[in-house]
């Protein structure tokens, strides 16, 4: 007797249904995906008990006639691919056919659906067909899930709380309307609204009703393009940083995507503008053949595999640094103060949104206080502009800025004022930015000036270490090193480069060679470069608590601005901080408004 028998399609779905429905948010995308990809302006999500109890997604897209309806439900049945060859153009959320039958096998599934000038209702019980009848005609879709996970009570026990199922579904929904600006999107939880979106098409006032004012004011517009990817989108300054990856949001052929591609090329276009624990905040999307990406390697679709990943990193990366470095990136010390937003159509907020939406009063801020060199934010609420050259100033300009020292606070902060305000500088961060152009500078030139000192340095290893430093030695002899071996595990330096810092010799030399060995077979030299730079910065810099003279404050700053970045340090700690003329006047009550 044959043991394979092939499995009932009630069962399948049900295994399917494990890989396509993990959580209430999986089961809303499946869903609000359709109502994209069926041509929908508005869709709403209505979450009863963060999903757990009921899913319901409304929109005004095409509809289903009564045959297209029923047929929906069984496996692998899709509109969107026809042909074998329709899978290498692939230019819709939805393709495989999976979804609704898998949802409708471990839920209940009320569905409402009209194309023409009769509806259809249908409700599917664990799979099973209950109810197939006329309806009313409501051109588009409501579709209702129910009771999730009931009959399969190994995944029902690993759906978690409710603030944790609509934290989820909260976080999709704003990605989705992030991606598609144009789509009215609107969300509830037990008819309170969490998310609400104008669907206006202009993606900087999608960033304001997602995050608010706070946020979106301090975002960037980026564009870029190679010959196979156009990308466009915003960015945000170093000051808005966030703890997880989550809100680097990228976006390709409209799908919401994670790719670790995307997310090193952007993490890199930050380096020395945030600390390495922290991440920025950006949407970005991308546009390309579809021949040239792969949708079709994970059950969600949200992870794909890119072609020419090298030219998309180097545009990436090249677009993002010339956009950080020409905007001007001096934070204001003061926090706006947090009221409410009175705009139409923005959010709703509620306990789960992560951030308060904050506004300060830019008008008057403008009218009293703006000046060639006004660092503050500025944004006019009613226009959501995408870009504003006017305001840009690029670091050429920041180099004819000219501050004076007038104290140090806490033996570590410089304090320095203009006729625009007052400067706190970390003495620290702005002196390691400085060593680090100089180090990094000095590591790029073809030709090294080097010293012999009055005694060999001699540098000693164990086994492993010196045979990494033997496979790498034509590095040290490029940074204008003359090495030796002597002895047992044992290197002597004979010359080495006239830029390291006079005194520290000796612990510079073992902080390269612990570089090198670090790196291994790793090595690039770019970042090895850049490590090294930012290493010795920091260890050849002044410290906290060192109380320093009038004249060295006055060269920490001269040369300050004359740095790539003189905003952050290379570990992306801020050097300067402002304080304008209107929030000291405004602190000490001059400024009542």
């Amino acid at each position: 007797m044959s043991k394979i028998k092939v499995m009932s399609e009630n069962l399948a779905n049900k295994i399917a249904a494990g890989e396509v429905v993990e959580k209430c948010a999986s089961v809303v995308k499946e869903l609000v995906e359709n109502s994209i990809d069926a041509g929908a302006t508005s869709v709403k999500v209505d979450l009863y008990d963060g999903g757990l109890k009921e899913i319901k997604v409304t929109d005004d897209g095409s509809g289903m006639e009564s045959e297209d309806a029923l047929l929906s439900f069984q496996r692998h049945a899709t509109s969107k691919l026809v042909r074998e060859d329709d899978l290498f153009f692939i230019n819709t959320l939805g393709f495989r056919g999976e979804a609704l039958p898998s949802i409708a096998s471990v839920s209940e599934v009320d569905l409402i659906t009209c194309a023409s000038d009769v509806g259809t209702h249908i409700h599917i019980k664990g799979g099973k067909l209950e109810i197939n009848e006329p309806a009313d005609a409501r051109k588009g879709t409501v579709i209702s899930i129910s009771n999730l996970f009931y009959n399969t009570p190994a995944r029902l026990k690993y759906l978690k709380s409710e603030q944790y199922e609509l934290a989820n579904t909260t976080s999709f929904i704003e990605k989705l309307a992030l991606s598609y600006p144009d789509i009215k999107f609107e969300l509830t939880n037990n008819d309170k609204t969490v998310v609400k979106t104008s669907g206006s098409g202009n993606l900087l006032k999608t960033i304001h009703e997602i995050y608010g004012l706070n946020v979106s004011s301090k975002m960037i517009e980026v564009k870029g393009s190679t010959d196979d990817y156009d990308m466009e989108g915003f960015i945000c300054k170093p000051e808005v940083l966030k703890s997880n990856r989550n809100h680097m949001i990228t976006i390709v052929n409209g799908r919401i995507v994670r790719n670790n591609d995307l997310n090193r090329a952007i993490n890199d276009a930050y380096y020395t503008y945030k600390p390495d624990i922290k991440f920025p905040i950006v949407v970005l999307k991308f546009e390309t053949d579809p021949t040239l990406i792969d949708v079709n390697i994970h059950p969600t679709k949200q992870d794909i595999k890119l072609s020419k990943t090298n030219e998309l990193y180097n545009m990436i990366v090249d677009t993002i640094k010339d956009k950080l470095y020409k905007e001007l990136l001096i934070p204001n010390a003061l926090r706006e103060e947090a009221v409410e937003i009175n705009l139409p159509n923005t959010m709703v907020k509620n306990e789960i949104v992560e951030e308060k939406v904050q506004e300060q009063d830019v008008e008057e801020k403008k009218a009293n206080y703006q000046t060639e060199l006004d660092f503050s934010v500025q944004e006019e609420d009613a226009q959501y502009e995408t870009s504003n050259d006017k305001d840009l100033i690029i670091n050429p300009e920041l180099k004819k800025l000219v501050l004076y020292p007038v104290g140090l606070a806490l033996g570590t902060y410089i304090i320095a004022q203009n006729e625009e305000g007052v400067y706190l500088i970390d003495q620290h961060a702005a002196q390691e930015r400085i060593n680090y152009d100089k180090y990094l500078k000095a590591l790029k030139e073809q030709v090294t000036s080097t010293v012999a000192p009055l005694f060999p340095i001699n540098i000693e290893l164990n086994a492993s270490d010196y045979l990494t430093i033997k496979e790498h030695m034509d590095v040290l002899l490029g940074m204008g090193f003359v090495v030796e071996e002597f002895g047992y595990n044992t290197y002597t330096i004979k010359e080495h480069p006239t830029w390291l810092k006079e005194g520290w010799e000796e612990e510079s030399i073992h902080k390269i060679f612990d570089s090198i060995i670090k790196i291994g077979n790793r090595f690039d030299r770019v970042k090895f470069n850049e490590h090294i730079a930012i290493t010795l910065a920091c260890k050849m810099s002044i410290k906290a608590n060192t109380r320093i003279s009038t004249e060295a404050q006055e060269e920490i700053l001269r040369e300050l601005v004359n740095t790539d970045n003189p905003y952050n340090c290379p570990h992306g700690r801020p050097t300067i901080i402002k304080f304008s003329v209107y929030d000291l006047e405004k602190m000490f009550k001059r400024a009542m408004n």
